[in-house]
């Protein structure tokens, strides 16, 4: 029960991206042109939190025009990239929106996530993280990054901020 109290006080899910919202693995062409491989799931479950009133933004280590194109696709408004500290970024995001650290849910799968799973409301791993990740986690996804496992954490989330059937009437 402690991570369904944890998911209800969420108001701003964070993603990383390479092994969370992707497999992991990068995909180079000709002249160094990046190609990302992202689940239709995953931005479904992102678009689902976002009309339900919750916050997303990306964090990555990484810095990529496609991760770019793909979150404006999706309405994400938060997308930071090439972030060296990523509890550093996170603490002025929740300040800048007026969040606690409470009210964070961060999915990650390696050693930079770490941090901030650590620190914020409920902490994530995807299925097939560094044991780095594991171990700061509340919780890890049935599935691994880049295959659905963001959806997974988005139904929690919406789960367990629904209301009880029959509250209010």
């Amino acid at each position: 029960m402690e991570i369904q109290n944890r998911a209800a006080l969420v108001r701003l899910l964070i993603c990383d991206v390479d092994g969370t919202l992707t497999d992991g693995r990068l995909l180079l062409g000709p002249g160094g042109v990046e190609f990302k491989q992202f689940h239709v799931h995953d931005g479904y479950g992102l678009r689902q939190v976002m009309d339900a009133g919750i916050e997303v933004a990306i964090v990555s280590g990484r810095d990529s025009i496609v991760v770019t194109e793909r979150m404006q696709a999706l309405g994400v408004r938060y997308i930071h990239q090439g972030v060296g500290d990523k509890l550093a970024v996170v603490s002025e995001l929740i300040r800048q929106l007026g969040l606690s650290l409470a009210q964070v849910c961060f999915v990650g799968d390696d050693e930079p996530d770490a941090p901030v799973m650590r620190r914020v409301g409920l902490g994530v791993a995807v299925a097939n993280a560094h044991p780095s990740a594991l171990a700061a986690a509340h919780c890890r996804t049935d599935l691994r990054g880049g295959h659905g496992a963001v959806r997974e954490v988005c139904e929690l989330l919406m789960r367990a901020q629904r209301p009880p059937r029959g509250a209010g009437h």
